[in-house]
């Protein structure tokens, strides 16, 4: 693997947070942010964990100078909010096609081949990618398309096998994101399937990723034909590289730090209740406060994570609260936080409808979302941005 994302080590704290943010060039960003060594964010792990939320990273990024409503940083901060939006009113929904897309859903093998789990399929830029998936836990944004584009439209698979995978090894996988950008590529979340060749590759991507001479290296229309055949092109002929194994439960280096819900460790206390997507620094009135960290193992026996997210994760929480982190289902866990004597926490759509009860403050919106769900991207960004002209007019914290 080249060297391109060798400097993409993660620190997780609020202090590594605010020093991305403090990097963040906007006319950089707006003009390189399609290369694999532009000038992009790489906010995601910690806008996903919660460490800064989208309002506070904008409201850095304007310390430096103001920018219009339409920038096309803000774009990007709004294609977050807007994939929530669809959470939010689809829920288990986003799990499955929101329509048909090029071919009908039973067209598609519904498990990923071995080839591309093993970056072995013989085309360089895909085979980059999953490398560097596998040594980073992070994808730059056009090539986690290019990777999605290939597994879908050449390799006829279906996009939750690839979202499911791709989500296991990335550093900042968010259910929301990552399923609907799948489906955005595959053209049940657009509509259009999002099609690639080796010259955006090569205009795009270092030379170790350049793809001439593979299946890539055609013109669209070619491409298009072949993303609305039923009829898979072959993978394979790449040299393999291992796939990195992912945990349902915590890694062992980690599994001493999680305990069973204990009651007694939170009787007639005011608690602050952490889990994976709120890992901030307290606020003034949560000093002093013990934090309580859960983790719901239903959750991750459905979406288990690699050793990596669980390190980022687990050290962050080991911070945050030292003395409780608790891990078991849901009916275990909220009974034992009933016995506080308040209890105070953002809360995340990961987490389920049985955490719901809890009195939670939800996460800070940048964007005044519809009431009722918006059809695509442009119409969601257009609704909650009429009227305005710079972006210090949004919910800035």
């Amino acid at each position: 693997m080249n060297d391109l994302f060798e400097r993409d080590e993660f620190e997780p704290s609020t202090a590594a947070a605010r020093a991305r943010v403090a990097d963040v060039r906007p006319a950089a960003y707006a003009r390189t942010r399609n290369a694999l060594d532009g000038d992009v964010t790489r906010l995601s792990p910690y806008l996903t964990h919660g460490f800064i939320t989208l309002p506070q990273a904008l409201a850095g990024v304007l310390q430096r100078g103001p920018l219009p409503v339409d920038h096309k940083l803000v774009y990007e901060f709004a294609w977050r909010e807007y994939f929530h939006h669809v959470w939010a009113h689809e829920g288990e929904g986003i799990f499955e096609s929101l329509h048909e897309g090029v071919l009908p859903d039973a067209a598609y093998a519904r498990e990923l081949p071995r080839d591309i789990r093993e970056g072995a399929t013989g085309v360089p830029v895909i085979d980059q990618a999953v490398r560097t998936l596998y040594a980073t836990g992070y994808l730059h944004n056009h090539a986690r398309m290019w990777l999605a584009s290939y597994v879908v439209h050449l390799r006829k698979v279906h996009w939750r096998a690839g979202a499911d995978w791709l989500y296991g090894h990335l550093l900042d996988g968010d259910l929301a994101s990552n399923h609907l950008s799948w489906q955005w590529v595959a053209g049940t979340g657009s509509h259009k399937p999002y099609l690639f060749n080796a010259e955006n590759v090569e205009r795009y991507a270092p030379a170790p990723w350049h793809s001439r001479s593979s299946v890539v290296d055609t013109d669209y229309d070619s491409l298009d034909r072949l993303a609305r055949s039923p009829r898979a092109v072959p993978g394979g002929r790449g040299v393999p590289v291992a796939e990195p194994p992912l945990f349902a439960t915590p890694p062992s280096a980690l599994h001493a730090g999680f305990g069973a819900p204990a009651a007694a460790a939170v009787q007639g206390q005011a608690v602050r209740v952490l889990h994976a997507w709120d890992l901030a620094d307290p606020g003034p009135a949560q000093a002093g406060q013990p934090g309580v960290a859960v983790f719901d193992a239903a959750f991750h026996r459905r979406w288990p994570w690699s050793a990596r997210r669980w390190q980022f994760v687990g050290t962050r929480l080991q911070a945050l609260a030292p003395a409780q982190r608790w891990w078991g289902e849901a009916a275990e866990l909220l009974p034992a936080l009933q016995a506080a004597a308040t209890c105070s926490g953002t809360h995340s759509a990961h987490l389920g409808r049985a955490w719901k009860s809890l009195p939670w403050r939800d996460v800070p919106r940048l964007f005044q979302a519809p009431k009722s769900r918006a059809g695509s991207f442009s119409k969601f960004f257009s609704a909650a941005t009429r009227g305005l002209r710079q972006a210090a007019e949004l919910a800035v914290d």
